[in-house]
């Protein structure tokens, strides 16, 4: 039912943004997310969201823990309804915890971005869906994300400063990651039924009468 409702609704947009959601969709992928931890400057999470986008990662998992998830308009263009966000926010739980389960549970290897630590982006293994962890823009990941990850990474740097803003460290594990996967003979894209979901998340998001359409294929559909 989902295809063809897919079919049935994308009829109500141009030619032109069609094509575009047929060619982006292709270039989606869950093999790998990103995981931000507790981030407090809206810039810096509209930033990474946006680098998300642009890099065809479909996932962002928020967890807020002292500072409520907020983002800049100005900053983020849109990007967030691309893309699916996920946030860990229930009061009174470790949110941190909850998030990496989660993960752990879909089959992804958690790998915690630390200066301190050998193996580097370059070098991380990828034959398992990877989750890249970035933390606060201060003290960086939690001493739970350390304890429960698989891998620590860094990014090789060469001058004197110790770490990358969190949005160009995000954006250059995202692109190393990418490039990696592009030249790997993995199956990092999604699967039929998750295009399928992704292109109707679009859908909702470009076309206003989106719900009035969604009813009337269903008032067409019914047993």
């Amino acid at each position: 039912m989902n295809r063809e409702f897919l079919e049935y609704v994308l009829q109500f947009l141009s030619d032109n943004k069609q094509d575009l959601f047929h060619e982006i969709i292709e270039q989606r992928t869950r093999y790998a997310t990103v995981v931000l931890e507790d981030l407090y400057q809206p810039h810096n999470a509209s930033a990474v969201m946006r680098s998300c986008d642009c890099f065809g990662i479909q996932d962002v998992h928020v967890i807020e823990k002292r500072n409520k998830w907020s983002t800049s308009p100005d900053v983020e263009q849109g990007s967030s309804k691309w893309i699916n966000i996920k946030r860990y926010n229930t009061p009174g739980k470790n949110n941190t915890i909850e998030c990496l389960q989660t993960l752990k549970g879909k089959g992804y290897k958690l790998v915690a971005t630390t200066p301190h630590t050998e193996m580097t982006i370059n070098t991380l293994p990828i034959d398992e869906p990877v989750a890249l962890i970035f933390g606060t823009e201060k003290s960086g990941v939690s001493s739970d994300v350390l304890d429960q990850s698989d891998y620590h990474i860094k990014i090789p740097m060469y001058g004197f400063t110790e770490s990358f803003n969190i949005s160009v460290a995000a954006a250059i594990c995202m692109h190393t990651i990418r490039e990696r996967l592009k030249d790997s003979e993995l199956t990092w894209q999604l699967s039929e039924n998750e295009k399928i979901e992704t292109m109707l998340h679009w859908c909702s998001k470009t076309l206003d009468r989106y719900e009035k359409y969604e009813k009337v294929f269903l008032e067409r559909h019914k047993p």
